[in-house]
């Protein structure tokens, strides 16, 4: 099952040629998909139409895991504390084929699951701990005469023990708060703090523990330091990079299950050069386009980055779809990809608030087809448009439920 399992993320085989399903010898593998009344709300939200009544012509079939649908930041962060084993463990039970860990390290060296080695601040209860907030680089302080409250906090700072100790939360801060206590609000009324009491952190060997216990792959991101690299003297960033394949090596998990992920081309062109097997999974991210005028450079690194050896490019989803004549098209980024042979997939679906609002106020995961988004249901528009006509070979989502039901649907990453 496995040996084929990321062949689909760089083009080798069709989805519909990989499984998903968990395997019988993994002691915690899911057998019952729950999926939720959310994919659900949203077709009944869609408008009329050939895709409304495909995807509702699916709503009695028995769910499974699809490696379609990857869960970003544990797969569940959109009303679970992200990188937390809850987070984790509910993307699994939504059907996340691949489970991502975001990969930094601590002040010991130990690699650990945060999406930034510096968010501490916002993603845990750190400032609220006196002995452990006075390790940061930018302890808290209170807002005051008219300017916000602050900390910058590290996974660098501290221990993997003292990492350990923290409880992980939804990733906001209050600006206004007067208190360390009143720092760790300012949730957007779209999300909730309804399973954030105290979400567990993980380190990434537990990581990759329990996504081997649930029969689930791995897509773990080597995270841009956050500090000067060599971190302390000595730790090199070819030392990170070694370290999170050694951590796969050491639990026994093949190249073939692990689809490493970086922003940063010199990490994949060091796994492609000092272990080809697992470089060869690899996927570059890419934002290069972000700024005004430099999508045309984006298109044009793709021929370097294939040339290089990239097989899989992951730009954020409107770099794949533009507008035409009010409908959603693949972009000119998604067919210089696809001449090239290079593989795709695509961030973050559900990262964003109520459509509504992403149609008047703008989003960054809608701007090219923001005129053509006016109410939730067209999400499932946005993704039938990404899966079947520029061909993204998985999603990452901050809820797996929405993408396991359209891959199940279109019978997309299951057995």
């Amino acid at each position: 099952m496995y040996a084929v399992m990321f062949s689909l993320l760089v083009g080798f085989v069709t989805v519909s040629q990989v499984s998903a399903s968990p395997c019988p010898a993994h002691p915690n593998a899911i057998k019952n998909i729950d999926l939720g009344p959310r994919p659900y709300y949203l077709i009944s939200n869609m408008t009329d139409g050939p895709l409304k009544s495909r995807l509702v012509s699916c709503k009695e079939m028995t769910m499974k895991a699809s490696t379609f649908s990857i869960g970003h930041r544990g797969g569940a962060c959109l009303q679970f504390p992200e990188h937390s084993k809850e987070s984790n463990m509910a993307g699994a039970r939504m059907g996340a084929g691949v489970l991502e860990c975001d990969v930094t390290f601590t002040k010991d060296r130990h690699l650990v699951c945060r999406h930034s080695q510096c968010d501490l601040h916002t993603t845990t209860n750190i400032v609220n701990i006196p002995a452990l907030n006075a390790k940061c680089t930018e302890p808290f302080i209170p807002a005051k005469d008219g300017k916000p409250a602050s900390a910058k906090c590290c996974t660098s700072d501290i221990t993997l023990t003292e990492f350990k100790s923290l409880c992980a939360k939804m990733d906001a801060s209050n600006a206004t708060a007067t208190s360390s206590g009143d720092y760790l609000g300012g949730t957007t009324n779209w999300r909730t703090d309804l399973y954030a009491t105290c979400g567990k952190v993980m380190d990434h060997e537990e990581h990759i523990a329990m996504v081997e216990g649930l029969g689930l792959a791995h897509s773990p991101e080597l995270k841009a330091p956050g500090v000067p690299m060599p971190f302390a003297g000595n730790y090199t960033h070819e030392m990170f990079a070694q370290q999170m394949v050694d951590n796969y090596k050491k639990a026994g998990v093949p190249a073939s299950r692990v689809m490493f992920q970086s922003f940063e081309p010199k990490s994949i062109r060091y796994w492609l050069d000092n272990e080809p097997a697992f470089g060869q999974n690899a996927i570059l991210l890419d934002e290069s386009g972000d700024k005004p005028g430099s999508m045309s450079q984006a298109i044009q690194n793709l021929t370097l980055y294939a040339r290089e050896g990239v097989r899989t490019m992951a730009p954020p989803m409107h770099y794949l779809v533009e507008v035409k004549n009010g409908t959603m098209v693949p972009s000119a980024y998604a067919k210089k990809a696809k001449e090239l042979g290079l593989g795709l997939i695509s961030w973050s679906l559900e990262r964003s608030g109520p459509l509504a609002l992403v149609h008047s106020r703008g989003d960054y995961y809608y701007t090219s087809v923001q005129d053509v988004v006016t109410k939730d249901g067209d999400m499932y528009n946005y993704v039938d448009v990404l899966a079947r006509q520029v061909g993204v070979a998985g999603m990452f989502s901050d809820w797996s439920g929405t993408v396991t039901y359209y891959a199940n649907c279109f019978g997309i990453g299951l057995e």
